[in-house]
């Protein structure tokens, strides 16, 4: 987005300039409602003639309804000359008024959007199709920026389009090409303009203080109507009741005060870093030392060599680091991160698309790696409470509304007993008259009537009940960082979990490599370490993600598997060997040497190039280099059937769906390994036409306590979920051992085709996964979900106890093409396989739109989002 930050609107669109009311990102879950107001002299005037008339009493209602500062004492306006903003969220949740701010520019030729370069032009639109590595020229008038803050985040107007929006940074609408060309990094007044934009990068938690939160406690409608009914029954002589309530309300006011103090400073200490100095580069002076508070997006920071917390999201540009992520994701395991690529330099860079190669804020790095001299340079893309760390503080201190049913239910009950009230006071008052009672004492027995109907000690006994709960969850290891969401988890009647790492256990055991040669299956090896050379065993030896952390071998469970049961040596060349060799920084060789030492050269592989796995694509991908080769080597390892898509057809068995099958309706974990020579001068795609080499099969054991708690949730009656990334006959075979499917239930898996060229319209395929025990059902397997499609649905309907197993890409398909039968995938599935993050998450938003109370439990990394979508989430560390 490009925004002209004069005070002048010439250029914006005067339909939208008349406008008082807008919508920031509409139909998301940040979509905000703007109204502009400016102020008006009479109408102040009259609202503080209406103070004085109540008392102050209408002060405690604009501290309830916000809006009404604005109806009382301001006028609606279009929203470029608006002195106030009143600000809605989509839920309802959060009402405020913020004011506009006109921050003054200290340079002739800036814009708001970190996309700094100039040139001849026009200004850009700021819509979709604006692209950060245009020329665009700025304003060269020294003006002021119109812009808002709400909730930490800034929303600066749009000249153009004559609305505000949220201000943009490098990780929106910014090509992988201009953060290529961003490694002269800023000048001093390049940074200091951007300072004044974006603010320091910090993440500052305000503590507040007792006096203070004790004041935003008790001015709420319940403790006001308590204090009242207090001072009622006071003047009525319950002086024994008035003060037993008072005493539990202040114990209550005592202890919430005590534990938001306490998980404030608590939060505040997490986030909160040292104050540091860092490198960047300097488009003038080559490297200064600046505080880390002043890094601004388009910064190039030096990652230390040492290693660091990161404070801001930065994408790396230059050598790799070894980064520990657990204070994000909960993910314990080290991830490499490896620099942004320039296969596609017109690609938008995404922070999601691209993790592997972005720093994140909070994270810890490890250590670094580098070519030769070279520094491991990072451009700054994101800081303060915009970056991934920003967004879970934000989450914590606004955390979604609550949206129940129970909510709901209760605030009828409530309005049901007040109309109640209002019904035994009409009938009380109608009696006191008719016998002549004195107005005092009516008013004293009327008002009575309401205390009664309406309990004042509701809120204490809420707190008092949230608070225990929550000191037995911390006694347990459980850390609440939202406690209303403890009063709704007695209301679950649906709980999914991940499997990896969740239901079974974190590591894994080797069982053994199935070669392939020739198109044909050899006899399962059980130990790799016996495999004859070749690019089996080196597909195994490099195809990893491993690194050495203080003298250890670290990375993904599978990795460390793998590589340990072939019996090699990992060697990282170290900071004082860095020169040795700039195209091999990682060697992998036998540790008996001797094995291989018959030849001119030792057999050694030099890993050239990682590509880390992604979830997207399902696989990973390294480049080889083997001594005494004149060529390069590609290995690739992923699903079994994302990388038989990658080969040539005549190198994968004909019966590779068979062999597959039947490790995977085992409970097996199994991973695919395939090889590619390549060309000196290849220039194109290299994960395609590959050789099939074989399968990995490895064990994944269920955690002794799986079972107990899965019988313990359907006792209870509370539905069982499995959401993993893993197989569909793996899932079902865990899903089986762990008691979520019981032995004798049936099981129908669901495969998805989406359109293509022999098939134009989408199709759904049921299949039992039994050995087609009930033939009716199977011969429905293939129908696509037409209107005889639905026979398999109607089977289901009349078997109560047969489970759905839907695989991602059905999933997806369902989603977009047959949203009619979203109802009965989520009502009837237990297993959901081949699942990715994002599915996951719509998974179990999905099952919240059918009135399930949803739980979810996971071990991070990308169960992130589904557990934040959750009505209740437990990450497991």
């Amino acid at each position: 987005m490009w925004f002209c930050v004069t005070d002048s609107i010439a250029n914006g669109s005067a339909s939208a300039l008349l406008q008082s009311k807008a919508v920031i990102n509409p139909g998301t879950d940040d979509q905000l409602d703007l109204t502009g107001y400016r102020n008006d002299v009479l109408k102040k005037i009259t609202f503080y003639v209406l103070v004085v008339c109540t008392l102050g009493f209408i002060l405690l209602v604009l501290y309830w309804k916000p809006e009404l500062d604005c109806y009382l004492k301001r006028k609606e306006c279009p929203l470029y000359c608006a002195d106030v903003i009143l600000v809605k969220d989509k839920y309802g949740g959060f009402t405020d008024v913020v004011e506009v701010q006109l921050i003054s520019t200290t340079e002739d030729k800036y814009d708001a959007s970190v996309s700094y370069q100039e040139a001849d032009g026009t200004i850009s639109d700021g819509g979709e199709s604006d692209d950060r590595s245009q020329l665009v020229k700025t304003s060269t008038v020294a003006g002021k920026l119109r812009c808002f803050d709400y909730q930490h985040y800034r929303y600066v107007w749009d000249v153009q389009r004559g609305a505000f929006r949220e201000l943009d940074d490098l990780s929106t609408n910014t090509t992988c090409k201009f953060i290529h060309e961003s490694v002269n990094g800023l000048t001093s007044e390049q940074r200091k303009s951007r300072l004044t934009i974006y603010g320091e990068n910090a993440i500052d938690i305000e503590v507040k203080s007792y006096w203070r939160l004790f004041i935003e406690e008790v001015l709420t409608p319940f403790y006001i109507f308590q204090i009242a009914s207090i001072i009622l029954w006071l003047f009525d002589e319950y002086y024994y009741y008035a003060g037993c309530i008072f005493f539990v309300s202040a114990l209550s006011i005592g202890v919430s005060l005590c534990e938001t103090k306490k998980q404030r400073i608590t939060l505040r200490d997490m986030m909160s870093t040292a104050t540091i100095n860092i490198m960047v580069a300097d488009g003038e002076e080559g490297y200064v030392e600046i505080p880390e508070r002043q890094l601004v997006p388009g910064d190039v920071m030096v990652v230390p060599a040492h290693g660091c917390v990161m404070t801001c999201d930065a994408v790396l540009v230059t050598g790799t680091c070894i980064v520990d992520e657990s204070m994000l994701t909960g993910e314990s395991v080290p991830v490499t991160k490896t620099p942004l690529t320039h296969q596609d330099d017109q690609e938008l860079y995404s922070p999601e698309v691209h993790k592997r190669n972005t720093l994140f804020a909070g994270t810890h790095v490890v250590q670094t790696r580098y070519y030769g001299t070279a520094k491991v340079l990072a451009v700054v893309v994101r800081t303060g409470y915009c970056t991934a760390k920003g967004e879970l503080v934000c989450a914590i201190l606004y955390p979604k509304p609550l949206d129940f049913k129970f909510y709901q239910d209760a605030i009828k009950f409530i309005l049901f007993l007040a109309v109640m009230a209002s019904l035994g006071m009409a009938y009380s008052l109608v009696m006191y008259i008719r016998n002549n009672a004195e107005v005092g004492q009516m008013i004293k027995r009327l008002l009575d009537i309401v205390t009664i109907i309406v309990p004042p000690a509701l809120p204490a006994a809420m707190t008092v009940g949230t608070v225990y709960a929550q000191n037995r969850l911390k006694k347990h290891g459980i850390f609440c960082i939202s406690p209303p969401r403890i009063n709704f988890c007695g209301r679950i009647n649906a709980f999914c979990f991940d499997k990896t790492g969740t239901l079974t256990e974190d590591g894994l055991d080797m069982w053994g490599v199935v070669p392939c040669d020739n198109a044909h299956f050899h006899e399962p090896q059980h130990d790799p370490a016996q495999l004859p050379r070749g690019p089996l065993l080196e597909s195994l030896a490099t195809c990893h993600s491993l690194t050495i952390i203080n003298s250890e071998l670290n990375g993904d469970p599978l990795d460390l598997i793998m590589f340990n049961a072939i019996k090699w040596h990992l060697e990282e060349p170290g900071a004082d060997t860095s020169k040795y060799d700039t195209i091999m920084p990682t060697v992998v060789r036998p540790y008996s040497r001797d094995t291989f030492l018959g030849e001119e050269h030792p057999y050694e592989v030099g890993i050239i190039r990682q590509f880390t796995f992604s979830s997207s694509v399902q696989r990973m991908s390294v480049i080889t280099r083997t001594i005494g080769k004149d060529h390069m080597d590609i290995y690739c390892k992923g699903a079994p059937e994302k990388i038989s898509s990658l080969c040539k057809p005549e190198t994968v068995p004909h019966n590779f769906q068979h062999v597959l099958h039947k490790y995977t309706v085992q409970g097996f974990r199994v991973i695919a390994l395939a090889h590619r020579a390549l060309e000196p001068k290849v220039t194109d795609k290299v994960e395609c036409d590959l050789t099939f080499l074989g399968l990995l099969v490895l064990q994944n054991q269920l955690k002794p306590q799986t079972t107990p708690v899965i019988h313990t949730l359907q006792k209870a009656n509370i539905r069982t979920v499995m959401i993993t990334g893993d197989m569909i006959q793996t899932a079902i075979s865990v899903a089986r051992n762990c008691g979520m499917v019981r032995q004798y239930d049936k099981i129908v898996i669901v495969n998805g085709h989406p359109p293509d060229k022999e098939h134009p319209a989408a199709r759904i395929e049921w299949e039992l996964a039994e050995a087609a025990e009930d033939p009716e059902l199977v011969d429905d397997e293939s129908e696509s979900a037409t209107d005889e499609g639905y026979r398999a649905i109607k089977v289901l309907e009349c078997e109560p106890r047969t489970h759905l197993a839907v695989t991602g890409r059905a999933f997806s398909v369902i989603t977009n093409h047959f949203p009619e039968l979203m109802p009965k995938v989520c009502v009837l599935g237990t297993v959901f396989a081949r699942m990715s993050p994002e599915q996951k998450c719509q998974l179990i938003e999905n099952l919240q739109e059918y009135d399930y109370i949803v739980g979810m439990c996971g071990d991070g990394a990308n169960d992130c989002e589904a557990l934040k979508g959750a009505h209740a989430g437990h990450l497991t560390v």
